[in-house]
């Protein structure tokens, strides 16, 4: 099988970018759809039904462009949508959470930090997950503002710095050796958190484990693309197009539209 047909991925803005380049560098022979709703961002202080009704139409518009696998690069649009997609939708797609699991198994102080979405941090399905190490008491923290900023090409600002601060030194006084970063928007933020953090504590997203987890469901449903050329990537964007290029350039891309 040779299935040139792409792969899809969505957020509600830039930050997923962060997820497709793990992906690419993982698959790079794979062509590629990027679907930044930056117009809707942050999706994380929406209602679950209009988080739903946004993924679907994001969806939907990368099936409309024969998308053979969904990554939801994003991480509230997988706590709140995943499930109603995958009732919705035949192919396969792929979620993405906050990676608490690592970071419970090697804490050794027994405290984690998690810096998440409001609507990450107060679904069901993260709750739950906690649950699962009873041993491991978890720091949360809403990020209130930082995609804002980020979407508005204020990557380094004084102001997110200065917020970053504010967020993590209540996390590093109850002694966290762990921090998790739950939305796909923040790995973009580990230059600055390395400045502002202990070097102690360990910085981890979940990038790397949805593209390894994506190239196992294309290998295991005979959908990956075998002729060995370089893939193609395109992006594209509801919102601005020169922002999103910052986040991407120099990446091979075929294509980077407002939609």
């Amino acid at each position: 099988m040779n299935d040139t047909r792409p792969i899809g991925l969505f957020d509600s803005g830039i930050g997923g970018t962060t997820v497709w380049q793990a992906v690419n560098n993982i698959l790079p022979n794979e062509n590629t759809l990027f679907l930044g709703d930056s117009l809707n961002a942050p999706y994380g202080q929406k209602t679950k039904e209009e988080i739903i009704h946004l993924s679907k139409k994001n969806t939907e518009w990368l099936l409309n462009k024969n998308a053979k696998i969904i990554i939801v690069a994003c991480n509230t649009a997988t706590t709140n949508a995943i499930t109603e997609l995958r009732n919705t939708y035949k192919v396969p797609i792929i979620g993405i959470e906050p990676a608490i699991k690592p970071a419970a198994l090697n804490t050794q102080t027994g405290v984690v930090g998690v810096l998440a979405t409001q609507g990450t941090l107060q679904s069901k399905k993260y709750t739950e997950a906690q649950t699962l190490y009873p041993n491991v008491t978890f720091i949360n923290q809403i990020g209130y503002n930082i995609v804002q900023i980020i979407e508005e090409g204020g990557l380094y600002s004084t102001e997110l710095k200065d917020l970053l601060t504010t967020y993590l030194s209540p996390m590093v006084e109850k002694n966290i050796d762990h921090l998790v970063l739950g939305c796909t928007h923040y790995p973009y933020l580990t230059p600055i958190l390395q400045q502002i953090l202990p070097q102690n504590i360990k910085i981890i997203d979940s990038g790397l484990a949805v593209a390894k987890h994506t190239k196992k469901i294309l290998e295991q449903q005979n959908l990956l693309k075998t002729d060995n050329k370089l893939g193609i990537s395109e992006f594209y964007t509801t919102k601005n197009v020169e922002i999103m290029q910052s986040f991407i350039q120099q990446k091979g891309i075929a294509k980077l539209i407002k939609i």
